[in-house]
């Protein structure tokens, strides 16, 4: 049997074997940085790389460049391989200047898109500010008007409390005049704890969106790997083989890590 034949055969046991090397790889870095985990991490920058080029040259180089330039006779589309070639003088000593160039103008473009896309993030938000304070009822529309929806009373108490938090915050960050007010200083105080809250809750998403990657590694770990052949672990069920395993990895970084001494400077 050759080499490739036998790749093919056992496709599946090499990608869950090369699937958890590089994962147990990746998280040794727990314990601290060592040759393994810098061995995952430039494999998976090489293959995120090859698979950026990859990439790009499938979704946008061949069908927007090349096949219009040498399928369709689109023979103006050459003059953009002149700017791109313009990257390479980075390079040269002598026509680096060139490189600075084509980068200043796509960085313009990157800019001028950056700025479009923050105003259209941003201005629905201020718009959205505005927000009735008093309940009413519907309003139907009319020629000169649009139809109001109507604002309960429950409604009504929750955009009074945003604009406080609003003014609030916003009170926060007038640097311009010294806050010698008391009224001012505690608004500001208040604005402060809203946002140490925001963060917060932005901090335990941030946590809640690690954690489902951690499960989803072990979820990989315990049942895609353990449905390895000589591991005998019954289907839909976790293997005890690999958990074990596991906890032994975990116990052993925590013995690591207490005995390991930090190097001094």
């Amino acid at each position: 049997m050759s080499l490739a034949s036998w790749i093919v055969q056992n496709q599946n046991t090499l990608y869950l074997l090369v699937g958890a090397f590089a994962t147990l790889g990746l998280y040794s870095v727990l314990y601290r940085e060592n040759r393994l985990y810098r061995l995952c991490e430039h494999v998976f920058l090489g293959v995120a790389t090859g698979y950026a080029v990859a990439f790009t040259w499938n979704n946008v180089l061949e069908p927007y460049w090349f096949q219009p330039l040498w399928m369709k006779g689109e023979w103006w589309l050459a003059v953009l391989l002149f700017p791109g070639l313009l990257y390479y003088c980075v390079f040269s000593k002598t026509y680096n200047w060139m490189a600075r160039l084509i980068i200043g103008f796509y960085m313009g473009i990157a800019a001028g898109q950056g700025f479009q896309s923050f105003v259209n993030d941003l201005w629905p938000q201020i718009v959205n500010t505005f927000r009735p304070l008093w309940p009413h009822p519907a309003f139907s529309a009319t020629p000169r008007h649009k139809a109001i929806p109507a604002v309960s009373p429950f409604q009504a108490f929750s955009n009074l409390l945003f604009l406080i938090i609003l003014l609030c915050v916003l009170t926060y960050f007038f640097f311009a005049f010294e806050q010698k007010s008391r009224a001012v200083r505690g608004a500001s105080q208040v604005g402060r704890w809203v946002m140490m809250l925001s963060f917060g809750a932005i901090f335990g998403l941030t946590m809640m969106a690690r954690l489902a990657l951690l499960i989803d590694r072990m979820y990989f770990l315990l049942f895609e790997v353990g449905t390895l052949p000589w591991l005998h672990t019954p289907p839909d069920r976790p293997s005890w083989v690999i958990f074990g395993i596991l906890m032994g990895l975990v116990v052993l970084v925590l013995v690591l890590a207490h005995f390991h001494k930090p190097d001094r400077a």
